[in-house]
C-alpha cells in the first residue's frame, strides 16, 4: 500500500523539494506552478517569520542567496520583503519573481488539492515563536477551506524540537515531523517525546534497521535530498513512506 491510499497517511510517496527543485527559484509560487507542471502533488517549502511577524517562504536566515536583499530576513515586514526581486539569482526568465507568504501557498496548494511539507525554519533565536506562530497560521489557513472541502492538513518538521514543541502545544492537531541530518543517539525517542507522525532524516542514513525501529514505532519514514535513481531504488527496497526530490524532470509522482 502506498502511502497515498493509507487513510492515516493521506500524503503522496514523492515529494518536490522548495517547490520544484532547482528548476525554479526555490519557495517562489513559480517553482510551485512548475512542480505542479511535471505532475507533482506535494511540495516542501521553507517558512520563517518577517518582522511584523508574517510566515512567508524563506530558506536561509538572510536574503543574499536569494534575492537582490542583504541582511537578516527577519528585519523586513512582509510588505518590504515583497518587493524583492527572489528570480534573477536563478535566470532571466524568472527576473522580478516575488518571495512568498504561507498564505499565498496555502490557497495554491488547497486551490489545486495540493498537500504541503512546511519546514519551519526559524531565524535562530526564535524557535519557539515560529513554531507557534507557523502553527496557528497553518491551522487558521486550513481550518477556513470552504464547506465541503476536506484539504490534507500540511506536514509541519523542523530539525528544531522547540519549534516542533511549540507547534504541538498551539495546534496539537497538526501532524509534526523530525527532521534530522544524521540518525544521532536518541533520535526515535526525540521523534515520539514530541508527537511526531514521521522521520525526515538524510536519505544516506537509512538502512533496514532504522527504517523498521520507525515503522515498529508507528512512524513514517521520509528521505531527503534524493536526486539519484539509484537512492531512489534503495530507498524503496527498504520499504520507506516517501522521498523529497529536486529532480521533479526525472522521477515521475506517480510512480
Amino acid at each position: 500500500m502506498t502511502a497515498a491510499k493509507d487513510k492515516a497517511w493521506p500524503y503522496p510517496r514523492w515529494i518536490a523539494h522548495r517547490g520544484a527543485g532547482k528548476l525554479a527559484p526555490e519557495n517562489t509560487l513559480a517553482a510551485f506552478r512548475l512542480g505542479a507542471f511535471h505532475g507533482y502533488r506535494m511540495f516542501e517549502c521553507d517558512v520563517k517569520l518577517s518582522a511584523d511577524g508574517v510566515p512567508f517562504l524563506l530558506h536561509d536566515a538572510t536574503l543574499d542567496r536569494t534575492s537582490n536583499g542583504q541582511g537578516l530576513a527577519a528585519e523586513l515586514t512582509l510588505a518590504e520583503l515583497s518587493r524583492l526581486d527572489a528570480g534573477s539569482w536563478h535566470s532571466p526568465a524568472y527576473a522580478g519573481e516575488p518571495l512568498t507568504s504561507l498564505e499565498a501557498v496555502a490557497h495554491f496548494c488547497m486551490d489545486n488539492a495540493f498537500a504541503l511539507n512546511i519546514e519551519i525554519k526559524p531565524t535562530p533565536g526564535s524557535e519557539s515563536l515560529t513554531g507557534t506562530v507557523v502553527a496557528n497560521a497553518a491551522a487558521r489557513l486550513w481550518g477556513a477551506a470552504p464547506a465541503g472541502a476536506l484539504p490534507i492538513p500540511p506536514l509541519l518538521s523542523s530539525f528544531q524540537p522547540a519549534a516542533l514543541e511549540a507547534a504541538r502545544a498551539a495546534q496539537a492537531h497538526l501532524p509534526r515531523a523530525l527532521l534530522l541530518d544524521a540518525l544521532q543517539s536518541g533520535w526515535l525517542e526525540t521523534a515520539l517525546r514530541l508527537g511526531c507522525v514521521a522521520v525526515v532524516c538524510k536519505h544516506t542514513q537509512w538502512d533496514a534497521v532504522s527504517v523498521q525501529q520507525a515503522q515498529s514505532a508507528g512512524l513514517k519514514v521520509l528521505s531527503y535530498t534524493v536526486n539519484e535513481t539509484s537512492d531512489a531504488d534503495r530507498l524503496w527496497a527498504l520499504g520507506t513512506d516517501g522521498i523529497i526530490t529536486d529532480r521533479v524532470d526525472l522521477f515521475s509522482a506517480l510512480s
